[in-house]
This record gives structure tokens, sequence and C-alpha cells, in this order.
């Protein structure tokens, strides 16, 4: 039998090696770039004492023509003094040098910080996207094709939000359980003791059975942590979970769903995506596009704990009476993608299904140069052309 957990600890060891690998290749560039700032100024520093003293030479010369056609004496004791003055500024340009030397030593020393520094830098670093939920398209941006199979696709670059390649990303599509990223996201903003618990109600096990819909496994009476309920939203896409969030945040499904429009019309999506319900149940009015999708991820990605869920390979839920070891979860995606070559580490997914959607995720990549992207696809035609779709596209068109 498979032992998941050391799997899971032997591929976080890998993903954290190449995630601090990636910290030293961007100190080394902040390095060099400092430096050459440093030697930018430097030598515009020098051009400028350069420049004075030809002036100020040029200068005492005419004075002292002037002056020797009046007084010799004036001439000669103006060019004495003029001598000091270019001592003095030769020093100040020394003084200059050497303060800007040391500036560049102490710039050497703070790029090597304690191992507190270090980790604060690393989560200032680790989100550098562009601000705002908008991302534009350029002359550069490409039309997804080659051997993407998915009717509707989309790569957005977070670093300067900009459309690097898309297909048919501003038509309307169902999102399915692409859906459940704003539920954990809405919950996220308004949980606040992870810890604090919730009972799975008739209603909730009703509402995911007789809607077909998948489910950690929770039973009717079960007792469960928030966190229970976060991670099995996402890694299952649990619908029993969905909506014990909705439950547990807003007292009902409705109430909960106003909460996710509300979310929709702050992130500037309203006017062409629109939710029903918490879970990504297919219905006339419960829509958006891949565009309004990869700008709810780019929000997710910044929330810490949405972030969190959503990068989670496995997750095993508390203890209780109905299961005493818990459940073990996992997103079949992200596990899936991990050995593919995508040029980077795909950090973050979430998957959906519903036949009017076809196959379709979410998923957001740290590249191994740094840069951050986001791919959105839908209607593919099963959940592995889904995984490589997001695998073409990440290798064909990503930095």
């Amino acid at each position: 039998m498979r032992d998941f957990e050391s799997e899971e600890a032997l591929r976080q060891a890998r993903r954290e090696k190449r995630r601090a690998e990636l910290r030293r290749q961007r100190m080394r560039r902040q390095r060099q770039r400092r430096a050459a700032a440093i030697c930018a100024v430097l030598l515009c520093a020098a051009m400028l004492a350069a420049g004075g003293r030809l002036i100020a030479g040029r200068q005492d010369a005419g004075e002292q023509t002037a002056g020797g056609q009046e007084n010799g004496l004036t001439a000669e004791g103006e060019t004495e003094a003029a001598v000091p003055a270019r001592e003095n500024g030769s020093d100040d340009g020394e003084i200059a040098g050497e303060e800007s030397a040391s500036a560049q030593e102490s710039g050497e020393t703070d790029d090597v910080p304690d191992e507190e520094e270090t980790e604060a830098s690393a989560r200032a670093e680790a989100l550098p996207f562009a601000a705002g939920y908008t991302a534009q398209a350029t002359d550069a941006t490409a039309w997804v094709a080659g051997g993407v199979q998915s009717t509707y696709a989309l790569l957005i670059d977070l670093d300067d939000s900009t459309i690097v390649a898309q297909k048919n990303a501003k038509d309307r599509i169902s999102p399915a359980s692409m859906t459940k990223i704003l539920t954990v996201l809405v919950a996220a903003e308004h949980v606040t003791d992870l810890d604090d618990t919730f009972t799975i109600t008739r209603e909730i096990t009703d509402y995911s059975y007789a809607n077909d819909c998948s489910a950690v496994g929770f039973g009717e009476n079960e007792t469960v942590t928030v966190r229970d309920l976060l991670y099995g939203t996402i890694l299952p896409s649990g619908a029993d979970a969905a909506a014990g969030l909705a439950y547990y945040v807003s007292g009902s499904l409705d109430g909960f769903v106003e909460l996710m429009n509300q979310k929709l019309q702050e992130l500037g999506l309203s006017e062409t995506a629109h939710f029903t319900n918490c879970v990504g149940l297919y219905a006339e009015e419960h829509y958006c596009t891949a565009y309004d999708m990869a700008m709810i991820l780019k929000a997710a990605v910044e929330n810490e704990l949405c972030r969190e869920i959503l990068s989670a390979r496995t997750y095993t839920t508390s203890a209780t009476g109905q299961h005493p070891e818990g459940i073990q979860i996992s997103n079949w995606f992200l596990r899936r993608i991990e050995d593919k070559e995508t040029g980077g580490d795909v950090v973050c997914a979430k998957t959906g299904y519903v036949a009017q959607s076809g196959s379709c995720a979410a998923s957001y990549q740290e590249t191994d140069s740094g840069k951050h992207y986001i791919c959105v696809t839908a209607d593919a035609h099963s959940s592995w052309r889904c995984i490589y779709d997001h695998v073409e596209i990440y290798s064909t068109y990503t930095e």
C-alpha cells in the first residue's frame, strides 16, 4: 500500500528546495541590479565632477586674463584661491565615493539577513502581483492553439496584469466547481476561528446527495471544524463542506450566495459574472467567463488562508466519532500535474465539471524564473485532458 503521507512529505521537501533556490536567485539578481545602479550613480557623479572642474578651469582662465590686464597680482591671488576650491571639490568627490562604497557595503550586508528577516523577505516577495483585478490584452497577446483542446483558455501574467494568451476568454461559461474558489474566499474573509466547530445537518447531506455532488463524506450530525470545511470544499470539491461553510457563515445557502455576488461586485466582475449557488451546480443564471475566474483566483491567492488551502496536496480531517482517524482527502489536479514539465511549480488549483462546461480548471503557477501566472481553461473532454491543456499552456507561453 502506498504511503501517501511520505510521498507528500518528499514532494514538499523538493518544492521547498526549489523555492529556496528561486529566492537565492532573486537575491543575486537584486545584488546585481543594486551594484549596477551604484556604478551608474558613481559614473554620473564622476562625470559631473569632471564637468564642474572643466567649467571652473575655464572661468579661472578668463578671470586670470582679465585680471592680468589690470593687475597681475590679482590673477595670481585668484589662481591660488582656485586651487583649494578644486581640492575641496576633489575631497567632496572622494567623500561621496567613500559614502557610496559604504552604502554598497551596507547593501551587501543587507543581502545576508538573519533567518527571521529572510522569512519576512520571502513572504514580502512571494506575491509581487500588479495591483487590481483587471488584465489587458497587448499586441503580443497570443491566440491559444497547438495542442490545447479546451474551448476556452486564458493565461494571465500577474506581474504586469497582461493577457499572455487566450481563446474565447470573455465568453460566458458555467464555472462548475471552480465556483468553490469564491466560496472559500468569501468564507475566509468572514471566519475568525478555524478550530470552531460545525455540525453537519440532514439538510446538508440531502442537498449534496440530491444534486449528485462530489462530497468529503461527512455524515449527518457529524461535528467537524471550520478548517475541515475549508479544506473539504477545495481538495475533494466537497459540496457537503461548501454547504456547511455557507450555513456556518450566513445561516443559509441564499444568504451566503448574496455575499458571493457582493464579492464579485467588489472585484469589478458583476457585469459578466453572477452566481446562484456555492457549489457550482449548473443554472441559467450561474455564470462567469474564464477571465472572471482568473480574477477570482488572483484574489484567492492573495488571501493567505485561501492560498494555503488551494496549495494543499493532501489533508486529513479531524477525528470524529464517525471517522475516528479522520478522512484523507487530496487535490488530484495538483498531484497529477506536479511531475509534468511546466517550466515551474503549479502551486494552487481548483477543478470543476458539469456537462454544460466540460472539464475545467483554474491554476496558479510560479515559474523557475520567478514569474507568476494564472491559467483558466474550460470545456475539455476529460479531467486528464484539462491537466494536459494547462501543461501545454504553461510550457508554451510562460517565461
